[in-house]
């Protein structure tokens, strides 16, 4: 009896600690599991620097060399995922049109008439009004022609960019018989743009032509130099398959 009871008590005892076997091969692949996600993460992070350091050297030997320099600047706290994107350079291409955009203003000496920016995912290149049109007219300057061809031949190699065109005035009212407001005169001057763009064989489905009038204004009108600023056409470049 001594011994029957004795047997019975030490099999209920090893019945009830048979989940500790389980739970420890369960925290052991856990830890395993951990270990191995910390490895891989830093195997990324070392490819990723190597990757840095061969394109440094790249860069430095040739200057052509564009859309890169952004992963350089990349701290070290930042998340170092590469995407896709980046890989196959189609960021670079909307840096390369900001970029030759830019340089055609600098080397035209048009940098005081012609701005560039990035809003939204989208490229703003910005002209002011004195140097397209004359004073309360739709009509082109001549110097005008040279500045739209420009644009033109930059646009032409970029045909996965929509172009709208924007036309803005400052908040001096106008009243003439061809142009009873400033929208009307801020809608004749973009569609004169599309009109020429057109003429010169850019796709009419990339285009379009609005008018705003003085609703949005670059800088509150107080001063001649501001409403000069605000009398401007925008071609607003995005592309294809984002526009609202």
């Amino acid at each position: 009896m001594r011994d029957n009871t004795y047997n019975n008590t030490f099999i209920t005892y090893d019945d009830d600690a048979t989940w500790l076997v389980t739970y420890a091969d369960l925290m052991t692949i856990m830890l395993v599991f951990f270990v191995l996600l910390y490895t891989l993460a830093f195997f990324e992070k070392e490819q990723y620097r190597h990757a840095v350091e061969t394109i440094k050297v790249q860069i430095e030997e040739d200057e052509n060399l564009i859309g890169l320099m952004e992963l350089m600047e990349i701290p070290e706290t930042a998340d170092t995922q590469i995407t896709i994107e980046d890989i196959t350079g189609l960021h670079s291409r909307e840096k390369s049109l900001f970029e030759n955009i830019t340089k055609f203003a600098r080397k035209s000496k048009q940098t005081d008439n012609i701005s560039t920016r990035i809003l939204d995912g989208k490229i703003i290149v910005s002209i002011k009004g004195k140097a397209l049109f004359v004073s309360g007219s739709a009509d082109v300057n001549k110097a005008a022609t040279s500045i739209f061809d420009e644009i033109i031949q930059i646009l032409d190699d970029y045909p996965e960019y929509n172009i709208n065109i924007k036309g803005h005035t400052d908040n001096i009212p106008i009243g003439t018989s061809i142009f009873p407001s400033n929208w009307e005169l801020s809608a004749v001057r973009a569609t004169t743009v599309l009109k020429y763009l057109i003429s010169k064989g850019v796709d009419p489905q990339r285009l379009t032509a609005t008018g705003f009038g003085a609703i949005m204004p670059l800088l509150p009108n107080t001063s001649e130099e501001n409403r000069a600023q605000n009398r401007r056409v925008e071609f607003v470049l995005e592309k294809k398959g984002i526009r609202n």
